[in-house]
């Protein structure tokens, strides 16, 4: 697995600020771009893509595809970026390998849209020489390194959504070669 070209981390206090976050960096992302999420359940994998979508001017409406696997939200003609790319929303948890992503066909819709594969560190890096990665990490027991993404710890109490994360950007590739300029950190790392 190649180095990250950088890494970038902000925290966010409220589920509105992982959503504005992330419909921010929406209003950057290109047909062809990948987004790896990685977080336990809660850490608001969901919710950040929902903000992907609003800043890329896709349906509305975005829920978890844990079930289906895969949902493609097109672009609104009357959205912010009419024209712009689809997004391709994935769930990549009950997946165990890279050859059984190849099996739900995202290479037909790589190109076009926007895709994001929640639980897809070590299963998609295959799909492009570029990626996003971002890894979302709650606050356990109030301590914030107890929340790893190796998946160690589990913590099923999703109803706090507003209790602070720590978002993780690391970025591969020659379309990430620099980091976008939302994600620079102010003085104490907040956004």
């Amino acid at each position: 697995m190649s180095e990250a070209q950088w890494e970038r981390t902000l925290t966010v206090t409220t589920a509105e600020q992982t959503h504005a976050l992330a419909a921010e960096l929406g209003g950057v992302l290109e047909a062809g771009d990948l987004l790896v999420l990685t977080g336990e359940l809660g850490a608001g994998k969901t919710t950040f893509t929902q903000g992907l979508g609003e800043g890329l001017g896709v349906r509305a409406g975005i829920i978890s595809p844990t079930f289906v696997l895969v949902r493609i939200h097109p672009n609104l003609a009357d959205g912010p970026r009419p024209g712009g790319p689809d997004l391709v929303h994935v769930d990549a948890y009950r997946l165990d390998s890279a050859a059984e992503i190849d099996d739900i066909d995202l290479e037909n819709t790589m190109d076009t849209a926007v895709t994001v594969v929640e639980w897809g560190r070590d299963r998609v890096e295959h799909l492009s020489d570029s990626r996003l990665e971002v890894d979302l990490l709650r606050s356990v027991g109030g301590d914030n390194t107890a929340a790893t993404t190796d998946g160690d710890v589990m913590d099923f109490d999703t109803d706090d959504d507003d209790e602070p994360r720590t978002i993780v950007f690391r970025g591969f590739g020659p379309r990430w070669a620099e980091a976008p300029k939302l994600l620079e950190t102010s003085e104490n790392g907040g956004y």
